[in-house]
């Protein structure tokens, strides 16, 4: 099954910084529109934010606007998430997918599939 790869969660204090990172041994990242998606503890996966195939759009959650960016380098067939002064609401489980559906919405984690095992981000006040 091809999965994703999720690295560079780490444990930080508020205020710090960290870029993760996703990458595939099957899939063209630079051909699919990709998402980066959470889950805190004991809550539900939700989505983070989006970079189309072409790499011109990207959308992010109101949560993380003007402090997270996602981009992706196509010659190390890598996506990233650098997360800028993350908050202690930032802690959780962080999965990178390819977007699979597109009649739904880009925000649905029901549209996205080869999901990897996720990265752990614990942000401390």
């Amino acid at each position: 099954q091809v999965q994703m790869v999720e690295s560079g969660g780490d444990s930080v204090q508020a205020g710090e910084s960290l870029r993760l990172s996703c990458t595939s041994s099957f899939l063209t990242l630079n051909r699919e529109a990709m998402g980066w998606f959470r889950q805190p503890p004991g809550k539900e996966r939700e989505w983070v934010a989006f970079i189309n195939a072409w790499g011109d759009e990207t959308y992010y959650t109101d949560a993380v606007k003007g402090r997270f960016t996602i981009s992706l380098e196509g010659a190390k067939n890598t996506l990233y998430l650098q997360m800028n002064d993350l908050l202690p609401d930032d802690t959780a489980m962080y999965y990178c997918a390819a977007r699979v559906r597109y009649n739904g919405r880009f925000d649905d984690p029901i549209n996205y599939g080869h999901w990897g095992p996720g990265t752990r981000v614990t942000v401390s006040p």
